[in-house]
Formats: structure tokens, C-alpha cells, sequence
């Protein structure tokens, strides 16, 4: 079997700052194989390790201890390398607004090293991949949320990378600019893109994922598709109804789920 991700061991300790100062251990020993082709979920409350984990991976974080390997390159000892193969799209989308979308794409793709004609033709493939080739040619600061989520999509797929790693993509839009959004991960991930996925959306998790991880005080301590995860508490505790992602999580960590007034709720298939 392929794995598009792997990590073995992986730790991350910090210095702390202040009195007394210390080690932080922020992630302690993750384990984690992410099949070639699939949408992997990364959950996990606040402080977990999951956004320390997920930097690690995208080389933009050293790494204590342990290993880890983007489409089989090693990031800490060939990060330059590593970075080819990976996209990123962060919580916080950074684009110009004074640019229109399709000169945003071309812009990213002749960085890559791409001659103009190749960068155009790119720039004009992820416009109809996201939906956007309406709106190519206007203002980014025109856009609506869902729409620079959507270029910002695009713009980490311009090097054509095996991996995209996605950082919350829907937090603060409408349902219906989140659901535009989940097809489009769809669209992308068909097309042969491997998505690792981190939300605060339970249900996003269970409609996008094939497999997910829960990740607690800088461990995994609950991995398999939504459909298992669920099965197991069931089997587990009893009970007639169907457990929901949101027990899951409770189940393995020990925590409530933190959500803002008008956060969507666990939605079923």
C-alpha cells in the first residue's frame, strides 16, 4: 500500500517561556500513515498538538524527535523536496486584493517556474476546477468569503502537488458557502489530490473523511473511518441510538466541544 503521509514517532518539545521555564512537550510520539488517494480528518481540542503535528509535516516547523515523510520524502532532511509535493491552504487565506483571481494563478504558477503560456493555461484548468472562471478577471477584494476560499484552493493546487493540506477551510462561512466548499474538496481529492484535513465541524469530518484521527495531549488516541468510530462506542457503551462524531470525540478525549453561536451541528449521511 502507498502512503501519501507517514509519520513515526514524531515529538515536538518547546522551551518555556517565563518563570520556572521548562519543556513544553507539545506532541509526544505520533504515529500516522495516510493512504495515497484518500481524505484523512484531524481532530482534536485546542492545545492538542494537532496544529504543531500539522506543521512538522509541512516543514514549517523543525522537528524534535521521530520522522516524518511526504509522498515518501523525508521533510526534515529534504524539506526544499518535500515542499514540492505538498499544498497548503491555511485558516487565514492571504491574497492580494488588488488582484483578480486569474493573475493571482498566474502569478503563483510562473513562481513555480512555469513560462507564461503553461502559467495562463494553469491558471484557466483551476478556475474551472473551483468554479470561479465567472468571476476570474474581477477584483479579489470583490469576492465573498466562499469564493477567496475556493481561490485559495486553487492557488495551493497550482504546482500540482500529491498532497493538499487544508487548515480548517470553512470556518466563518455561511452553510451554503461551506457546502460549495465540501465539493470542491470532493472535485479536488477525485482528480487524485491526497486532502489531510483539519476542522472544528464534526460533520465535515464525517461527510469528507474516509479515515480520521483524534489527537490528545500530543498523542492519537482514536483512528479509523467515522463509520468505525461510531460502531466501536456503540459496541462499547450500548445503547439504541447510533453515537454521533460529537460522542466519539467526547468519548476519546474527555472534553466538550467548544462551539460559537450559529456553528452547524452533526448533520447524519
Amino acid at each position: 500500500m502507498t502512503f501519501a503521509v507517514e509519520a513515526e514517532g514524531l515529538v515536538k518539545h518547546f522551551h518555556a517561556k517565563g518563570r520556572g521555564g521548562g519543556t513544553v512537550e507539545a506532541v509526544r510520539g505520533v504515529d500516522l500513515q495516510v493512504r495515497a488517494g484518500e481524505v484523512f480528518g484531524f481532530l482534536g481540542p485546542n492545545g492538542a498538538g494537532k496544529s504543531t503535528t500539522v506543521k512538522m509535516l509541512t516543514t514549517l516547523m523543525t522537528i524534535t524527535s521521530g520522522t516524518a515523510r511526504v509522498a515518501g520524502v523525508d521533510v526534515a532532511a529534504e524539506p526544499d523536496r518535500a515542499r514540492t509535493h505538498i499544498g497548503v491552504a491555511l485558516q487565514e487565506v492571504g491574497l492580494d486584493a488588488r488582484q483578480t483571481g486569474r493573475e493571482l494563478l498566474v502569478l503563483q504558477s510562473l513562481l513555480f517556474g512555469s513560462n507564461r503560456s503553461t502559467a495562463q493555461g494553469r491558471a484557466q484548468e483551476l478556475l474551472e476546477l473551483v468554479d470561479l472562471v465567472a468571476s476570474a478577471d474581477r477584483m479579489i477584494k470583490g469576492y465573498s468569503g466562499g469564493m477567496k476560499r475556493r481561490l485559495d484552493l486553487a492557488s495551493a493546487l497550482v504546482h500540482e502537488p500529491d498532497v493538499l493540506f487544508l487548515d480548517e477551510p470553512t470556518t466563518g462561512l455561511d452553510p451554503a458557502s461551506r457546502l460549495t466548499v465540501w465539493e470542491e474538496v470532493r472535485r479536488i481529492n477525485a482528480r487524485g489530490t491526497t486532502i489531510f484535513l483539519t476542522t472544528q465541524y464534526l460533520e465535515e469530518a464525517d461527510q469528507l473523511c474516509d479515515r480520521l484521527a483524534i489527537i490528545d495531549g500530543g498523542l492519537i488516541v482514536r483512528e479509523g473511518t467515522p463509520a468505525e468510530l461510531k460502531a466501536e462506542l456503540k459496541a462499547r457503551v450500548g445503547g439504541h441510538s447510533t453515537p454521533t462524531l460529537d460522542d466519539v470525540f467526547l468519548d476519546a478525549t474527555g472534553r466538550t466541544r467548544e462551539r460559537g453561536a450559529g456553528e452547524v451541528q452533526e448533520v447524519s449521511s
